[in-house]
């Protein structure tokens, strides 16, 4: 099994939502006999999707910059490392009532026609299907359910909906800033999901 392992918080080693991807790769490796790992931290490494990208992409390799072929590298290697994996880990706290920039980057770097959806006579489909992706979700505040969540996991839902995804599991820990009566039930809970993957 390929996991591909994403972080997006910029909180670092403060970060809960990067606590328990972690723990979710581990209790993933415990299950399966064979897991290869690709890790991608997108707040240490920033992905930038950006007029310069495509004007990259756009001009044919043997006319390329060093700095457009380095920046074409990468996004390929973004795409690769999406499509070989057979399982997503995909940290996401909750900035501002959405996901991380970095994280969106990302998005922005593996959604792309023709490669992982296209449209046909009926409309979109995704092309990524086969996959599975945890979503670990955290906040600050209670949101799930409520119009302030819609941006967060709701999104993720839709976008990985879109390029085919469809066996989606959501590790909630919410209400991270509202004390230890909050947080430590929430941690507790989001710990007993990760039991159950």
């Amino acid at each position: 099994m390929n996991i591909l392992h994403l972080d997006s918080s910029i909180l670092a080693d403060h970060s809960v939502s990067r606590q328990l991807t972690r723990e979710v790769v581990e209790s993933i490796r415990l299950a399966e006999s064979s897991v290869h790992v690709v890790y991608r931290d997108l707040a240490q490494h920033a992905l930038q999707l950006d007029g310069a990208l495509l004007a990259a992409k756009g001009t044919p390799a043997e006319n390329r910059s060093a700095e457009q072929a380095a920046q074409v590298r990468e996004a390929e290697a973004v795409m690769a490392e999406f499509l070989a994996a057979d399982t997503l880990v995909i940290g996401a706290p909750m900035y501002n009532f959405s996901i991380p920039s970095q994280l969106k980057a990302w998005i922005d770097m593996i959604s792309v026609a023709g490669v992982t959806f296209k449209y046909g006579a009926n409309g979109p489909e995704g092309l990524a299907g086969g996959k599975r992706a945890v979503i670990v979700a955290t906040a600050g505040g209670q949101h799930a359910g409520t119009p302030t969540g819609i941006a967060h996991v709701d999104y993720l839902r839709v976008l990985l909906g879109f390029l085919g995804i469809t066996d989606i599991r959501v590790i909630t820990a919410e209400g991270l800033a509202m004390g230890p009566d909050v947080r430590d039930p929430a941690l507790a809970q989001a710990r007993q999901q990760i039991g159950t993957l």
